[in-house]
């Protein structure tokens, strides 16, 4: 962190005064927000030289062709570590969270969803003129062995672990032949090979894009296929065909499109990429016992069946495989989502702590009437700890952010340790005189710093405000 603070000094002749750690989502790489004085940046600490310099090199490439992507503003001399523009906090992943949760996607989720896939060509094409394939890491290119690797993960972390019995040498051969298949058809374009919500980012209601770091060159199904068919994104079909279709609107302005040969081939590869995914589960799941992502897997097998609707009559046996697999009972239903849920709640202590309704009684009460009362002054009794007055006030005062600090330290260990535990329940209480500044505040700021750092579940309670949301 000193070696990043050195960075930014550095870089903006500004001392970093604040840092703040973001999620990584699952990254080795760690990122951090560091601010001094007016300028806010991301600072990146990688575990790998090459794969940072892939980063700065593609980012630098894609900024001359006109694609929306952070750029980046200083590398260290080991090329460990390096600083980007700040894009903010709206990663798309969290914009359209209702219409994950619920199913139900609204106007504006789902036109911000079809504004990345329509931009995705752009990446695809124009990011690909010019470029140096050598720079990209590990591989410069999609080829025959990253698909052995990948449908070997599906076999041997997922397959094997279900217990199923089956033929491994008739399960080879449809394998060389899904190999095969998919190395036709390959084009002079960039594959992005992460291109998910969770990397990109809304700045002023355009798409961003980030972690293009394991891009190369490959073929245009595979991003199409990673976006649209993400497991547990629960996207309707209905929204599945509107993205695909502006998808390829946007295509047809780089190269002509055969739409049914395109569709073709997008199934192929959206067979191929459930076989990854599932992979992916059963390692994360069966081997590194983390629960989630054993809960994950019943969404995979959802868009599974969809696709075994018409069989893959090229890969009998894998067809068969995968049939067997879609009708075992332990993956007939979504699972229960059991991560560990917080609830934080603002209160006012003349009208008591709230009631720990779980039954659980674990967590925490902090009282925040040690910090700066805004509500003294005439002016802010207007306000409450949502508005930009009450922030701001709270914030130049300087008191309620050491105050949190020792809260997240406190919080963050509990939480840490209720994951490893496997609870299911934890409440964390803040309180003040009225409910309505000091105590709203730290409540958000606790919220989405939880939210930010641990895939859990988090209900958000302002409760003398009557106001209760899911983040």
């Amino acid at each position: 962190m000193d070696k990043l603070k050195d960075l930014f000094e550095s870089y903006t002749g500004q001392r970093a005064t604040e840092s703040e750690e973001l999620n990584s989502s699952g990254s080795n790489r760690r990122y951090f927000r560091l601010k001094g004085g007016n300028i806010s940046v991301v600072g990146v600490v990688g575990t790998n030289k090459e794969e940072n310099n892939a980063f700065v090199k593609l980012s630098r490439h894609f900024l001359d062709k006109g694609i929306k992507v952070p750029k980046v503003l200083a590398v260290s001399d080991d090329g460990m570590r390096y600083i980007q523009e700040d894009l903010g906090d709206d990663q798309l992943y969290k914009v359209v969270s209702h219409g994950r949760e619920s199913g139900e996607y609204s106007s504006y989720e789902s036109m911000l969803l079809c504004r990345a896939m329509e931009t995705l060509p752009k990446i695809q094409f124009k990011g690909a003129q010019g470029l140096d394939w050598s720079v990209c890491y590990p591989e410069p290119a999609f080829n025959e062995r990253m698909v052995m690797f990948d449908l070997n993960y599906f076999k041997y972390c997922f397959l094997k672990a279900t217990g199923l019995d089956f033929n491994e040498v008739r399960l080879q051969d449809d394998f060389e032949k899904l190999k095969d298949d998919l190395m036709c058809d390959m084009g002079d374009t960039f594959m992005y090979r992460d291109f998910q919500a969770r990397n990109v980012m809304i700045k002023d209601g355009e798409p961003y894009f980030i972690d293009f770091q394991g891009g190369r060159k490959g073929p245009i199904y595979y991003d199409v296929a990673s976006f649209v068919w993400q497991a547990r994104s629960r996207y309707p079909e209905t929204l599945r065909k509107e993205m695909v279709q502006r998808y390829l609107t946007s295509l047809k302005g780089f190269m002509p499109v055969d739409e049914e040969h395109f569709h073709e081939r997008l199934r192929l590869f959206v067979l191929f990429r459930t076989l990854q995914v599932l992979g992916a589960y059963g390692f994360r799941g069966y081997f590194e016992k983390k629960p989630h992502f054993l809960a994950s897997v019943p969404y995979a097998l959802s868009n599974l069946r969809k696709l075994l609707q018409k069989p893959f009559t090229d890969y009998p046996y894998l067809n068969e495989i995968l049939t067997t697999i879609a009708t075992m009972p332990q993956f007939n239903n979504i699972a229960e989502d059991k991560r560990l849920e917080v609830r934080v709640f603002s209160f006012a202590y003349k009208k008591g702590i709230p009631v720990d309704t779980s039954g659980n009684g674990g967590g925490y009460v902090f009282d925040c009437r040690a910090i700066n009362n805004p509500g003294k002054y005439e002016h802010y009794r207007q306000f409450t700890g949502l508005d930009q007055e009450v922030i701001k006030f709270l914030e130049d005062d300087g008191g309620v952010t050491k105050f949190l600090d020792n809260v997240y330290s406190l919080v963050d260990n509990h939480v840490k340790c209720f994951i490893e535990r496997k609870f299911t329940h934890m409440q964390v209480c803040f309180g003040c005189t009225g409910g309505q500044h000091r105590s709203v505040y730290c409540a958000e700021r606790l919220a989405a710093h939880l939210s930010d750092r641990f895939d859990i579940k988090i209900t958000l309670s302002h409760r003398e405000l009557d106001i209760e949301r899911i983040i």
